[in-house]
């Protein structure tokens, strides 16, 4: 979900490029494409996987060795119905080859097409497009729009991840949003309530990229465009035009009128030894969720777990 800013600003971009400066050739020239996708059979709906990448670069105090997969949200805009936006929690419980793992570390054990497979039979769609950015790419980002602002209603003085933060909205730059993206220690609800923050990220800079004192701002548009670019990895089938759909679909999800949440699961601390506490989701129950939002005959609204117990 950090990164899903990432991939929030890249569509971004992708928007600005086409629509106010027609720049296509610059942008799919500039696309840092990788193979990420499967031989799995298209279905009726397009779905986007947007990652956040965490690599550990020293951005934030907790940096560490080795890349984790921290964000992962999964895009679907069905035929028609409304679109979804689902936050893949971090620390879901995959099987590979008969070893227990969390799914956010798939990306650095086994590698891009193996996350992409575990996504896929998590939902039972097929992932159509990637888009995976940096950490260091989300404070480049946010820092080119000037800031955004964020709203949390606590007062946070979190080691961990960096956030210091008094109760309220305030215009926050790049550093600090990645802190406030990154925080759950000190979030009553762990990882669940950094999901919420960080979907608030990514609409926030969804928000002011599209403003018009961004898209008026040539200078701007051309900044964000080069730090979203640089930070960004996508699949091998990824254009301008295909992130454009991208971020209209976002939009949509994230509108009254879309669908947000997270996956059903049956229990939240569920402890594997060599790997810790995990998240145990409900396969049955996330199957036909997904087929409902696939075929876009799923009501707008909250869905999953996090959902039904507020």
């Amino acid at each position: 979900m950090r990164r899903i800013v990432a991939s929030i600003i890249v569509v971004l971009l992708a928007a600005v490029a086409l629509l106010t400066f027609g720049t296509y050739s610059w942008v799919d020239h500039n696309l840092n494409r990788q193979p990420w996708t499967s031989d799995m059979d298209k279905g009726s709906a397009t779905t986007w996987l947007i990652l956040g990448s965490d690599e550990r670069d020293g951005t934030t105090p907790d940096s560490n060795e080795g890349s984790r997969t921290d964000t992962m949200l999964v895009l679907i805009k069905p035929k028609s119905g409304p679109s979804a936006l689902i936050s893949i929690p971090r620390d879901t419980l995959v099987s590979i080859d008969g070893s227990y793992m969390k799914i956010n570390a798939v990306y650095d054990v086994y590698g891009r097409q193996q996350l992409v497979h575990e996504v896929e039979d998590i939902t039972g769609l097929r992932v159509d497009h990637v888009a995976m950015l940096s950490f260091g790419g989300l404070v480049k980002v946010i820092d080119a729009l000037g800031g955004v602002e964020l709203c949390y209603d606590q007062d946070v003085n979190d080691e961990k991840s960096g956030m210091n933060w008094v109760a309220g909205c305030h215009l926050t730059d790049g550093i600090n949003a990645l802190a406030f993206s990154r925080m759950r220690y000190s979030d009553p609800n762990s990882d669940f309530g950094r999901a919420d923050r960080q979907r608030q990220v990514i609409n926030a800079i969804t928000k002011k990229a599209a403003s018009t004192s961004t898209l008026l701002n040539p200078a701007k548009v051309k900044k964000v465009g080069d730090a979203a670019l640089d930070s960004v990895t996508v699949d091998e089938d990824t254009s301008p035009f295909t992130l454009l759909q991208m971020l209209l679909a976002f939009k949509s999800a994230s509108s009254p009128q879309g669908i947000s949440g997270t996956p059903y699961w049956t229990d939240p601390g569920y402890y594997v030894d060599g790997v810790g506490s995990s998240v145990l989701l409900d396969n049955a129950r996330n199957r036909e969720l997904f087929k409902q939002l696939g075929d876009g005959t799923h009501a707008a609204g909250k869905v999953g777990t996090l959902a039904e117990q507020q």
